[in-house]
């Protein structure tokens, strides 16, 4: 499948774009369609990452960026925004050709990014400090000052919107940075480095480079990087972790993954639910961090919840194997060979721990594409029970009593989401607070929201991102005293 004439392919640093000088490049498959795309993809090295730390370090102090006005950094922000608007649909093509996501959603993730800058832009001149009576004779200060040179890491599902929730509120705090797309998504992200020079931002302000797990470590470890976020797996995380500690003790804001209940009472509204429990989930292919893939049924009910959902299931599949440029396709492929395979293997594994109840193969003869699959009453050991899977396979088991469901809900290691269905308020607050997740969604799936902090607890991560907690990351606080006996 051709691609539009300004791919971008190249590195961005210092505000241009560059060649790697390790010479390698990365090739990009279509999923939906098992096409390459390109094979020039450029792969950052040590010596492309000391560039870019060393132009995002000399921007930091330079006065085109730390001596301007908070006010002019969000105009930047402002109108980057605007630029990524006015070009979601083509960046948003480059995220579904490069890893298959439907157009239709690349399109809301680009224009959802675009306002993650906004709302940070709103945040850049409303950074206050704090101040303290001098009651004890010295008068107290606290200013909150940006932390330098920062980096993140993002992964393949939703590469623009990691982006954002990333760099936004960094260059709000008055930061510069280093962002590496995943190699399995590139596209949309390195495209980017146009709009970030026509929006005004001084060279090395942002910089965008892409590889695998050796350039994220590369920039984990690096000496001058004073944070790093990342989007990924637990096991990747880790490692970022440990690197980052073993280095200069960088910061680190980590987002990784979950196994998200979804608590369905008797007395729930069983249409919404069933909407959410299947729509919901399958977005994506069910390639989200967030995705609730346990679903729990009150036994009143379950029969027919289960039996409904399998409708509901077999209908998205109906449609899977669709093009995924066309605007009215909703469900697409698994990001590449290598998921497609990780998740058929949890598959067969199931079919030996629980009862198939839909689903359970490959659609087509061409591409990534799993039809959307369901297994009933696996044990609690049961593999695809307890691991992460990020596909279309969801899980349904049965519960009696309230303090069932919430004992079967927490039973992870995973603390990232968790979702329930009821219309009594006074169970929807008390279930809540007793559910082990950094997010808590009523009557609907979990969507993020800028305004509001995201991230998890248990092995789901360490931090948030969004909000005010997620400009806060980014922010150093210093306190000064002055003692006021003195003159």
């Amino acid at each position: 499948m051709a691609a539009t004439h300004s791919m971008q392919t190249q590195l961005f640093i210092n505000g241009q774009y560059v060649d790697s000088k390790s010479g390698e490049t990365w090739k990009v498959t279509n999923p939906a369609t098992d096409e390459l795309i390109t094979d020039k993809v450029q792969t950052a090295g040590e010596a492309d990452i000391d560039a870019a730390v060393d132009a995002a370090a000399k921007a930091f102090k330079d006065a085109s960026w730390r001596g301007i006005k908070a006010a002019d950094r969000a105009k930047m922000m402002l109108k980057f925004a605007d630029l990524i608007e006015a070009k979601a649909g083509e960046i948003a093509r480059f995220e579904t050709i490069a890893m298959g996501a439907p157009l239709s959603v690349q399109t809301f993730v680009a224009h959802s990014a675009a306002d993650v800058f906004r709302y940070y832009a709103g945040w850049a001149d409303k950074i206050a400090g704090e101040q303290y009576p001098d009651d004890d004779g010295t008068y107290k200060i606290v200013r909150y000052e940006p932390l330098g040179v920062c980096a993140g890491i993002g992964a393949w599902n939703a590469s623009l919107i990691l982006f954002a929730w990333k760099v936004a509120p960094a260059l709000a705090a008055g930061n510069t940075f280093i962002f590496k797309t995943s190699e399995k998504s590139p596209l949309g992200v390195l495209s980017l480095g146009s709009l970030i020079k026509e929006a005004g931002f001084p060279p090395g302000v942002v910089n965008l480079v892409t590889g695998d797990g050796k350039t994220g470590q590369l920039l984990a470890q690096h000496m001058k990087i004073q944070k790093i976020s990342f989007t990924g797996s637990g096991a990747t995380g880790r490692k970022v972790a440990d690197a980052a500690n073993k280095s200069n003790m960088k910061r680190c804001t980590l987002e990784l993954g979950g196994k998200s209940p979804a608590i369905v009472f008797e007395d729930a509204d069983i249409e919404n639910a069933l909407n959410y429990c299947s729509q919901g989930f399958l977005l994506l292919s069910g390639q989200v961090c967030a995705a609730a893939s346990r679903t729990y049924v009150q036994k009143s009910i379950a029969d027919k919840f289960i039996a409904q959902l399998k409708e509901r299931f077999d209908a998205a599949g109906q449609g899977m194997g669709a093009d995924t440029l066309a605007p009215t396709t909703m469900l697409g492929p698994l990001a590449d060979k290598i998921q497609f395979d990780r998740v058929m293997s949890y598959i067969e594994s199931g079919k030996k721990e629980a009862s198939l109840v839909t689903g359970g193969k490959r659609i087509g003869e061409k591409g990534q594409f799993i039809a959307p699959t369901i297994f009933k009453d696996p044990s609690e050991n049961a593999k695809i029970y307890k691991e992460e899977i990020f596909g279309p396979v969801g899980i349904v088991k049965t519960f009696e009593t309230e303090e069932e469901a919430i004992r079967l809900a927490n039973d992870t290691t995973y603390g990232l989401s968790a979702t329930l269905y009821t219309q009594s308020v006074t169970r929807a607050l008390r279930v809540s607070a007793a559910l082990e997740s950094g997010t808590v969604s009523v009557n609907s799936s979990h969507s993020p929201s800028v305004q509001t902090p995201f991230g998890g607890v248990k092995q789901s991560g360490i931090g948030r991102e969004c909000g005010k907690q997620g400009l806060m990351n980014y922010l150093e606080p210093k306190t000064i005293h002055i003692n006021m006996k003195v003159g």
